[in-house]
């Protein structure tokens, strides 16, 4: 909500083995939440005009007002007297504004949305609406856009409604015949069409990427994944110098972004900064940017940062391990990460360690810490290497091909009797 721009009054929490069919919460439950917001609380059942109940509940409705008026006369002139206090009414639970807006850690059907909507007479967001529009708002470049684009489209098609004219029918067929399409189902097919579109687009641009990833498939590459606001382009600032975006929010990276770390090495290392991952992160989104989470599929090392200072740790760690082996980079060799470790206190400090004796922990904050991290990278990838000279006879002038393919060249020279290569 912060992210979002919002500012949280007020939290209402109901555990349930499950969910109530149309509404989410029970009946009192239900009371609470729309004290917040000015809303009655209830949620009548669909009638249908016309219907027996229909014609039940209009007479019930003209016998109530006529009862009201009838009292009103009877007390018209006599003194009001004051309220009772109510003696259920919990002051420290009172609202103190009213919510214009409610948001619902949970994802809802479009029924229980409209039905959680009447209820509270304010909007009514779910957590994958929530997520969708905070992607939106930090889409920057043109592939984010539109992969952003299908998945609210995707989201949006079955929550559509009929407006005060959806039931016309747009006619349709040789001399205007047949029914034709309703203009509910008309906006259906017209975000049907818009999604393929999207798609067809989206695969072009894809393409280039692609082309841009196998031209740098030969260099080691290096991708930074891990739950959102865990530090990632912090870190990635840090170990290239270059200027990315950095914001104490939500899902602020949403492009790949690939720069060469710094001090640049022979040859140099490739450092790819990627979205961040959050927990029941909404299916359509994985699809929507598997293109851009690819880039940690095909690295040589995942370097998975995790916010040390978050008591969340290990579950963010789990959600992390899902989503990458959901788009096949589960097996990638990982370094962990465990970032912020400025903010830790010293008890904190000793647990961590305790718990993961495998894993560095940081501050990327500190350029001490960052120039280890920096060390422990060139060691992985160049430090391990031997050095050593060869004469290639001509006759198997293919193997320095070979050699060019699958080991660092020094250094080359031509003689009589074949390259000498170190």
């Amino acid at each position: 909500a912060t992210t979002l721009g919002l500012r949280p009054v007020g939290r209402v929490v109901q555990k349930r083995a499950k969910l109530a069919a149309g509404k989410v919460f029970g009946d009192g439950k239900l009371q609470q939440l729309a004290a917040w917001t000015g809303g009655d609380g209830v949620i009548e059942g669909y009638v249908r005009p016309g219907s027996r109940q229909a014609r039940e509940r209009d007479a019930a409705e003209l016998d109530a007002e006529a009862a009201e008026a009838l009292v009103d006369d009877e007390l018209e002139g006599e003194p009001e007297a004051p309220e009772a206090p109510d003696d259920d009414f919990d002051d420290e639970a009172a609202p103190s504004e009213r919510a214009q807006v409610v948001l619902i850690d949970h994802e809802l059907s479009p029924t229980q949305q409209r039905n959680l909507e009447k209820a509270c007479g304010v909007d009514v967001l779910d957590r994958t609406s929530v997520i969708l529009e905070i992607f939106q708002r930090h889409a920057r470049t043109r592939e984010a856009r539109m992969q952003v684009e299908i998945a609210r489209l995707k989201y949006l098609a079955p929550r559509l409604r009929e407006g005060g004219g959806g039931g016309d029918r747009v006619r349709g067929g040789v001399g205007g015949k047949g029914a034709g399409e309703s203009s509910l189902e008309l906006d259906r097919r017209r975000i049907r069409d818009r999604i393929a579109e999207l798609k067809h687009e989206l695969a072009q641009v894809e393409g280039g990427s692609q082309t841009r990833r196998a031209r740098r498939g030969d260099l080691p590459t290096v991708a930074l994944v891990g739950y959102t606001n865990a530090g990632k382009s912090t870190l990635m600032r840090a170990l290239t110098g270059s200027e990315v975006y950095v914001a104490d929010k939500l899902f602020a990276t949403l492009d790949t972004t690939v720069r060469v770390l710094h001090p640049r090495t022979e040859p140099p290392i490739l450092v790819s900064d990627t979205v961040g991952f959050i927990k029941k992160l909404p299916h359509d989104l994985v699809a929507s940017f598997r293109s851009t989470l690819e880039e940690a599929a095909n690295c040589d090392l995942l370097l998975h940062i995790v916010d040390a200072a978050d008591p969340a740790l290990v579950a963010q760690l789990e959600v992390t391990r899902e989503v990458l082996g959901e788009v096949g980079a589960g097996d990638r060799p990982t370094l962990l990460v465990l970032n912020k470790a400025d903010m830790l206190d010293d008890e904190t400090r000793a647990a961590r360690i305790a718990a993961f004796p495998d894993a560095l922990l940081m501050s990327s904050r500190r350029p001490a810490d960052v120039a280890a991290l920096h060390d422990r990278l060139v060691t992985h990838f160049i430090g391990a290497l031997e050095e050593a000279e060869f004469v290639v006879p001509w006759a198997h002038h293919r193997l320095v091909a070979a050699m060019h393919a699958g080991a660092q060249v020094l250094d080359e020279a031509h003689g009589d009797e074949g390259t000498t290569v170190r």
